[in-house]
């Protein structure tokens, strides 16, 4: 009977344990469907842009997006469709940021996503929904979202050396971590603007992270 109440309070510290785990975590998941052809797509991409199959990524980078359209439930389900309209991967990022600061885990962390040319094989990607017609309009709720979702994944994964914006994408390359085999494939992006990567690296300053000019 003792050794029935012992096992019962061990299980017991265990699920309070787990549940306080849970409601420290910055997000909710609410995961985009992720299947075997979706999986052969991902193959595709990785070894045209790469030069190696990745299905799994080591995080060495996190880069800061804004959608540019669409609501948080929106911008998840166009996520969701597998295919670009050229019939290549879709894009997609493993966070998504609604206006409110709600985040949502959209792919387990280190699955690899498309959502930024040059280092998907090595970049967590968090989109934040705003930056319509390319306004500075992420909101303060989203600053603070994205400093405690950044805090949590620096925690958790060491490797994990810079932060910087889509928009800072070349000056990111004396990182070292750009690879791009396709020549001349490049896009010139503005997200999520300089306001915010400021305010990111004015509050995480002090963790250790590396970040680029504004």
């Amino acid at each position: 009977m003792k050794k029935i109440f012992l096992t019962l309070c061990a299980a017991l510290i265990l699920s309070v344990n787990s549940f306080a785990l849970a409601q420290e975590l910055p997000f909710l998941d609410n995961f985009i469907t992720w299947t075997e052809n979706r999986d052969r797509l991902v193959e595709e991409y990785t070894l045209r842009h790469y030069g190696q199959i990745y299905h799994q990524i080591v995080p060495r980078a996190v880069v800061v997006h804004w959608t540019a359209m669409g609501t948080l439930e929106s911008n998840r389900n166009f996520f969701n469709g597998e295919y670009r309209d050229d019939g290549t991967l879709n894009v997609a990022s493993q966070f998504l940021v609604g206006r409110d600061g709600t985040v949502w885990r959209l792919m387990p962390e280190t699955n690899f996503a498309r959502h930024i040319i040059g280092y998907n094989h090595c970049a967590i990607g968090i989109e934040n929904v705003g930056g319509y017609n390319n306004n500075e309009d992420l909101t303060e709720a989203q600053l603070e979202a994205n400093v405690r979702l950044i805090k949590y994944l620096h925690e958790k994964y060491p490797t994990i050396k810079y932060v910087f914006g889509h928009y800072q994408q070349v000056e990111a390359r004396v990182s070292g971590l750009y690879v791009e085999k396709v020549a001349g494939y490049y896009s010139i992006k503005s997200d999520p603007g300089p306001t915010f990567m400021r305010g990111l690296r004015e509050q995480l300053e002090g963790d250790g992270l590396i970040f680029f000019e504004e």
